[in-house]
């Protein structure tokens, strides 16, 4: 195998194949990254046997055609490292030769494994399809994933729940989430080819790495899936994931109906005001007092070791009328919020020790439910 290609061009696929690859792993094949060089151009992929990416890389020059496999990490770090404009050139005279790489005066030689180790993540039979404007789906993803739960022993929650569904005749595509404090529910337009879909958890990890490639395009992106797998189609990669094999909750729920209590407040003076009170405690779960009046809030944290803090905000922002109410709310789940929503805040309270729905003014299609805390 024998080819060349320009930095900028290797640099970007190799960044998105190595983040893929664990960086701790008993299998050592699966520390390297798959290159297959072909007349028609170069394929990389990498896999930890829950997710592959395969990307088709533009712009090589392929000199003798040929497979082989090189440790991902330490490839792109190389490759990182040199300077721009360069040309690299890689050579494999097979077997289990060095993989050798060349850029103007700078040559090293990598040690490889053979490709007949290599395993392959097949896809399998993916029946159900539609495609998604790449901005939709980052917005399904930013507005949910912060609720995905890193408790590794209810690993039905360690994704986002992604499925169709119908409110009030109107079919939707609906992500959701939680960590069993808080709830994230989003929706967008069904897409044409979604409404036969099964529900399927994507994992955490898999929601990580199409985050990243879906910032790289406006284009659709494609997906494909089953019952226990999910592709997705972003230009010239496919990211392929196994889903995770579980019942998520029937969120539905623990959705409020009846919360009669109505506060609207600015968003951007609400997540200063949070961000400013909760800075008195280190403690990342210390909770945030809000102190409800009417077109009135103050906020209030405590700190054992630092003391307390508190602020008001007024009718400029706040728009209350009805009963005095007292609760308190992590303020980290505040700030995870404040920063997905626009410029106006609804929060929907029972009382003090009730879940709370908070949703974004000028945003049906998002909905957020918060279990207070004892304050």
């Amino acid at each position: 195998m024998k080819f060349s290609v320009e930095r900028a061009i290797l640099l970007k696929a190799l960044a998105h194949t190595q983040s893929v690859v664990e960086k701790r792993n008993t299998i050592p094949i699966l520390a390297n990254v798959l290159l297959d060089a072909r007349e028609g151009g170069l394929k990389l992929t990498a896999t930890d046997m829950e997710i592959a990416i395969v990307e088709e890389v533009p712009g090589v020059q392929v000199s003798r055609p040929g497979r082989t496999t090189a440790p991902a990490a330490t490839l792109y770090e190389i490759v990182r490292k040199l300077p721009d404009g360069a040309t690299i050139e890689l050579d494999h005279k097979g077997g289990d030769a060095p993989l050798a790489l060349r850029a103007g005066r700078f040559q090293t030689s990598l040690s490889v494994l053979p490709v007949e180790d290599y395993p392959a993540m097949t896809e399998g039979a993916l029946p159900h399809g539609f495609r998604l404007e790449a901005a939709r789906l980052r917005g399904l993803i930013d507005r949910t994933r912060f609720a995905i739960s890193t408790e590794e022993t209810r690993y039905y929650l360690n994704g986002i729940y992604l499925h169709a569904a119908e409110v009030e005749g109107r079919k939707v595509l609906r992500a959701a989430a939680t960590d069993g404090h808080r709830l994230a529910r989003v929706e967008e337009d069904l897409p044409e080819g979604a409404g036969g879909m099964p529900g399927v958890i994507v994992p955490r990890k898999t929601v990580a790495e199409l985050r990243k490639l879906a910032e790289e395009t406006r284009d659709e992106i494609e997906v494909r899936l089953s019952e226990t797998k999910i592709s997705f189609r972003i230009g010239s990669v496919v990211l392929t994931s196994k889903l995770i094999d579980g019942t998520f909750p029937d969120y539905e729920r623990v959705i409020p109906k009846a919360n009669d209590k109505v506060m609207e407040v600015d968003t951007k003076g609400f997540a200063q005001a949070v961000d400013r009170v909760a800075a008195i405690s280190s403690e990342r779960s210390r909770p945030v007092k809000l102190s409800l009046g009417k077109d009135y809030l103050e906020l209030t944290a405590n700190s054992a070791e630092a003391g307390n803090a508190r602020e008001e905000l007024d009718g400029d922002l706040v728009r209350y009328d009805a009963t005095p109410l007292e609760i308190g709310f992590q303020a980290r789940y505040l700030a995870d919020i404040t920063g997905q929503v626009g410029e106006t805040l609804v929060f929907r309270f029972s009382d003090g020790s009730a879940p709370t729905v908070v949703q974004d003014k000028a945003d049906d299609g998002a909905l957020y439910v918060l279990m207070p805390m004892r304050v």
